[in-house]
């Protein structure tokens, strides 16, 4: 087993490893911004190392370093969490080059999925089904308005090297396109060094569905039971659960199947996602990307099946055989706290003057009450997951589980999740990625 972890991450996700590792008695060596110096997972770590300024250009994303730090502490590994270097593939190829072991999958695995429209390709050719689009970058506006006319508006403009929701937008006709395309590649190029740009067919009512799956030390994959992340704002989710109220045995035993299939077509090891889009009125489901990394959402995953996806990770990447019991019981719902106001989503960071967290729910949190939100990082501010034996008590112990969160300060989004759960299609199960939209 892995002795030592240099933990490349912040907040609640940094204090999350940290939990595992300790209990594990793996020493932890955390790496933080100067405007994070007095946040919980700083003081949890064994070590901690300040390597900059708040941008995290100059901090978390400084790859030069965090492996120094991890050289001059004698770390053994490196966890990225996710979000910052975490599916970037040349820092986790230096770490291994570097004789450190990388707590993920290989960079070749990284490479192959990072890309969209590579990673269809290679979908398509193992079996897994992507919705209808285009296998090429395309490349001008002619090409744009070809391929779109053979699809069929609307369609997804979506940057190739995009990810966690950027980089989209809708064309619902060949004018929309012409701005979209023009817009979308401006913003990758910007955002990604990268301005290739793919179609593919937008589905008007869809459901976001996902599979964990684990590449384990011995080559094999398996799939977990998949999370619904249908409830999104921006392109970005707000709640999860597990299973999902939309997937019965039969098209679970299909999805499932096709994610060991996805993640065996790139070797894949450690923890991953298969994001699929489902169509309700079909029950046709489509590649939509692999996120090669530990997700926000694991919580839920970890409930319903009685594990630690942390403690998994750290075992493969140790070289573990490990035994994992693929059985599931329960309900689990994870609700993101973060700060932003409750209508518009817009951000609202400030110091926390009150903090109290409900009783009955685990809450994964990256603040205590005295800190400061800063806006120069993710506006997540806690996940709050409850357990129930079906999920009509999942749901009654999140009602009771945001009443029962008092945080005061910085903007928060407990009241949108206050309504939320007593809206009448949230509750029947049967909504879908539009349902922020028509509560606003």
């Amino acid at each position: 087993m892995i002795e030592s972890l240099l933990v490349a991450n912040r907040g609640e996700i940094a204090r999350r490893i940290i939990r595992t590792a300790k209990r594990l008695d793996i020493r932890t060596i955390a790496v933080h911004s100067d405007a994070d110096a007095d946040l919980p997972f700083v003081l949890e770590a064994d070590e901690a190392v300040n390597i900059g300024p708040a941008n995290p250009a100059q901090s978390y994303r400084n790859a030069d370093a965090i492996l120094a730090v991890a050289k001059e502490r004698n770390a053994q590994a490196i966890h990225p969490g996710y979000g910052f270097l975490s599916e970037n593939a040349g820092f986790a190829r230096t770490v291994e080059s570097s004789g450190l072991v990388w707590v993920g999958p290989g960079a070749e695995a990284i490479t192959a999925m990072g890309d969209k429209i590579n990673a269809r390709n290679l979908m398509a050719a193992a079996g897994v089904p992507v919705a209808p689009g285009t296998p090429e970058p395309v490349a001008d506006v002619d090409a744009a308005l070809a391929a779109a006319q053979q699809i069929g508006y609307p369609v997804m403009v979506k940057a190739a090297a995009g990810g966690g929701g950027m980089g989209m937008a809708v064309a619902a006709d060949e004018a929309a396109l012409r701005t979209e395309l023009d817009k979308v590649r401006a913003f990758a190029e910007r955002m990604f060094g990268d301005g290739s740009v793919l179609l593919e067919r937008y589905f008007p009512r869809v459901r976001h569905v996902e599979v964990q799956i684990l590449g384990l030390a011995d080559g094999r994959v398996i799939a977990l039971s998949e999370r619904e992340c249908s409830v999104q704002r921006r392109n970005q989710k707000l709640v999860e659960e597990a299973p999902s109220p939309a997937v019965g045995p039969e098209l679970r035993e299909r999805i499932l199947a096709a994610a060991v299939r996805a993640g065996e077509a790139v070797n894949y090891r450690n923890a991953g996602t298969v994001e699929c889009l489902l169509d309700p009125a079909t029950g046709e489901f489509f590649f939509l990307e692999m996120n090669t990394r530990l997700q926000v959402e694991h919580p839920i995953t970890e409930l319903i099946h009685g594990i630690d996806l942390v403690e998994l990770q750290l075992r493969i990447a140790s070289g573990e055989n490990v035994t994992v019991d693929t059985g599931r019981s329960g309900h689990a719902i994870e609700l993101r706290i973060n700060a932003e106001d409750p209508k518009r989503f817009l951000p609202g960071p400030g110091r926390i003057t009150t903090w109290v967290e409900p009783a009955d729910a685990r809450v994964d949190s990256g603040y205590v009450e005295g800190n400061t939100v800063t806006p120069f990082y993710d506006s997540l501010l806690a996940k709050l997951i409850v357990f129930g034996a079906d999920r009509t008590e999942a749901l009654a112990k999140a009602r009771a589980a945001v009443a029962g969160f008092a945080i005061a300060g910085p903007k928060n989004n407990l009241l949108f999740f206050a309504e939320l759960l007593e809206n009448p299609e949230f509750l029947s199960g049967d909504y879908d990625t539009g349902i922020v939209g028509r509560m606003r």
